[in-house]
Parts: structure tokens; C-alpha cells; sequence
């Protein structure tokens, strides 16, 4: 496979990671270095392990995976961005800060964010291409746009003083997300 070819697919896989980081980047306003560390390692981690275990899985689970891999994007997405949500309507005194490069979260999102990688795995297990150098891309891709999305998230939240507001708008966005998943993959 041509290394353009991979890099454009790289690009396309690291949307949702970069948009999920941009809305995160929103409700956390200061954004440390640890943060964007571990929310880039992770996303890219499991874009590059995805597309691995996507390969590895070859012709015996596609059917059942593309059958519900949607569904599971789309309930996970909604799910984080339902409890940011509701997080940033409670009273000041009851919220408690989610950090979302952290624990479940961090897994979830990372989950959530990689199953399209899955897809690709499949893609060129079928295709006979070999795995490495792709998943090394795309990996890469995703950790960059990670880091890239999450400082331009918080720069957009710190220079409009959203406040909460900012979390509900990062829970909107990783809802719409998953609505979008669903629609990609037509289901309306």
C-alpha cells in the first residue's frame, strides 16, 4: 500500500480522536503536560493496537463486528458525554472533577475512539497488507491530532470563558459524535 494512501487513512481514523480531544480540551480549560500525555499515548495506543487486532482477527469475526462496532462507538461516546453533562449541571458544591485522561474515562474514550481502527485491520487483513507500518502511522497520526485537539480545546474554552458551559458543550460534542457514528453507518 502506497505510504500516502496510509497516511490519508491515518488521517481519517484520527477525526474522532482529535474531535473527542477538542471537546475535552474545552471542559478542562488548563491542560498540563502529564494530561496530554496520557490522553495522546492512549489514544494512539489503541488506534495502532486496533488496527492490529482488527488484522489479527481477519475473515472469522468481521460479520459480527461490523454488525455492532457502531453501536458500541455510539454507546460509549454517549454515555462519557451524558455523565459530562450531567456533571456540569450539579451544583458547585456536589460536582466532582473529571478528568477525562484518567481511569474508566480514559479507557472508554480510547475504546471508543479506535473502533473504526478495528475496521481498517480488518480491511487489510483481507487486503494482504501487512499490518506494521500502517499501525505505526496510524498510531502516530492519532497521538499527534490527540495532543493537537486537546491544547486547541483548551485554548477555545480559556479565551470564551465558557465555564460549565464548557463541559456541557465537550459532552454535546462527544454525543454528536456517536450520533454521527450511527448515521455514517446507516442507521438513519
Amino acid at each position: 500500500m502506497d505510504p500516502i494512501e496510509v497516511f490519508i487513512i491515518a488521517l481519517a481514523l484520527a477525526v474522532d480522536a482529535f474531535a473527542v480531544a477538542l471537546g475535552a480540551g474545552v471542559s478542562m480549560c488548563n491542560v498540563s503536560f502529564r494530561q496530554t500525555f496520557r490522553l495522546a499515548w492512549h489514544f494512539g495506543l489503541f488506534q495502532a493496537g486496533m488496527n492490529i487486532l482488527g488484522w489479527v482477527a481477519g475473515l472469522t469475526v468481521r460479520s459480527l463486528i461490523e454488525s455492532v462496532d457502531h453501536w458500541i462507538a455510539f454507546g460509549l461516546l454517549a454515555f462519557i458525554g451524558v455523565r459530562m453533562i450531567r456533571e456540569a449541571m450539579q451544583d458547585d458544591d456536589d460536582k466532582k472533577s473529571t478528568d477525562p485522561t484518567r481511569g474508566k474515562t480514559l479507557v472508554l474514550l480510547s475504546v471508543a475512539t479506535s473502533i473504526d481502527a478495528l475496521a481498517v485491520g480488518l480491511s487489510f487483513s483481507f487486503l494482504h497488507i501487512s499490518i506494521w507500518m500502517p499501525a505505526l502511522v496510524i498510531g502516530v497520526v492519532a497521538t499527534i491530532l490527540t495532543a493537537a485537539g486537546l491544547h486547541l480545546g483548551c485554548l477555545v474554552g480559556a479565551k470564551s470563558r465558557l465555564g460549565s458551559r464548557a463541559e456541557i458543550i465537550g459532552g454535546l460534542v462527544l454525543v454528536a459524535i456517536g450520533v454521527n457514528i450511527l448515521h455514517e453507518h446507516g442507521v438513519f
